[in-house]
């Protein structure tokens, strides 16, 4: 398998606000470990695709700290995205630039920057199982996580005929469900939408032209030129825009610990946590407290009797709220004084 990665490394991360910030987006903290989880990912993805051959796909603010963060990837790998587009566009743009480089029948393996892995052999293993399935089908190949709970956070995939050993048939891809309607689906084996894709370029950019009209007038119209590409094309998601509309799309099962560090409720399952289930990171000091998340930067936190919170301090600036609120930072920070909300 001749392979090459992509990594979509953009956004802000404003549900770990005040942490994250648009000069330092959660993907370059170390939220669920040490390292940040940029670092984590590029390391895990090593022993698929050298550096030379990992492409990263963020914003033109984020390509110099991202730069330092990863220097053994090459300097032209890391893209700025002119604006958002959507990941259709993202990974066409990406994809028609490994063809360029190295072929249409290159494998390449997507992921997002912002992901904790448990099992990180596991999910090389998965990977490379993709790579072939990919090359055998000429197929598009999503991995779908076996859920580890009935949550309504994620998107789901319905598996249908078996395709060879490895993979099932993609009866359909759905939406962010209730929970109740959640509970079914994992009772119905389900899997969970990663949004970990695996194909040669050249099968996805022919699906592309065939089913994507927001996109592929634009790829063929801008040739190499990143700016008129991204001026072009409409947005709209790869889900929406290619793989709900393609009959080639694959899926395998994959267990390894994957979880999507979306907010601060997240640690709690990403993170090492106490005989108390607190999750914590830097001087914490705990007693009598349950099951709260604590990011302690610049500062110490001491927590007495409390459960179920989330506490973040750093520069002068203390967040407290609960872990079940915490998903909805958005609308306090819309609420906020600008000296506050805007804060580097």
């Amino acid at each position: 398998m001749s392979g090459w990665a992509v990594v979509l490394a953009g956004g802000v991360g404003s549900r770990f606000w005040p942490l994250s910030t648009p000069q330092r987006p959660k993907q370059l903290l170390p939220l669920a470990g040490d390292a940040p989880l940029l670092a984590d990912t590029l390391a895990r993805l090593s022993s698929l695709a050298a550096p030379e051959r990992t492409l990263v796909l963020t914003n033109a603010s984020l390509v110099e700290p991202i730069a330092a963060l990863a220097p053994a990837v090459p300097r032209r790998n890391i893209i700025a995205e002119p604006k958002p587009a959507g990941t259709a566009a993202a990974l066409a743009w990406a994809a028609a630039e490994i063809a360029r480089r190295a072929g249409e029948d290159t494998v390449m393996t997507c992921v997002h920057a912002d992901w904790a892995i448990g099992d990180a052999p596991a999910f090389v293993e998965t990977l490379r199982t993709a790579g072939r399935v990919a090359e055998r089908e000429h197929a598009l190949v999503t991995v779908g996580i076996v859920p580890s709970r009935p949550d309504p956070g994620f998107g789901y995939i319905q598996c249908g005929e078996h395709v060879g050993e490895e993979a099932f048939r993609v009866v359909r891809f759905a939406e962010k469900p209730d929970r109740e309607t959640a509970e079914r689906m994992v009772r119905e084996g389900y899997l969970w939408n990663s949004g970990i894709f695996v194909w040669r370029v050249g099968d996805f950019l022919r699906e592309v032209r065939a089913h994507t009209p927001e996109v592929a007038p634009a790829l063929e119209s801008a040739g190499g030129d990143l700016g008129a590409f991204f001026a072009a094309v409409k947005s709209v998601s790869v889900d929406v825009g290619v793989l709900e509309r393609s009959a080639r799309v694959l899926v395998i099962p994959g267990n390894f610990g994957w979880d999507d560090v979306g907010t601060w409720a997240a640690l709690r399952r990403v993170r090492e946590r106490d005989a108390a289930g607190n999750a914590t990171n830097g001087r914490v000091h705990v007693r009598d407290a349950a099951n709260n998340v604590v990011h302690a930067e610049g500062n110490a936190v001491v927590l007495y009797g409390v459960s179920d919170l989330v506490v973040v301090t750093r520069d002068g600036l203390t967040l407290v709220t609960t872990v079940d609120r915490s998903a909805d930072l958005k609308t306090l920070i819309d609420s906020l004084p600008a000296d506050l909300r805007d804060r580097p």
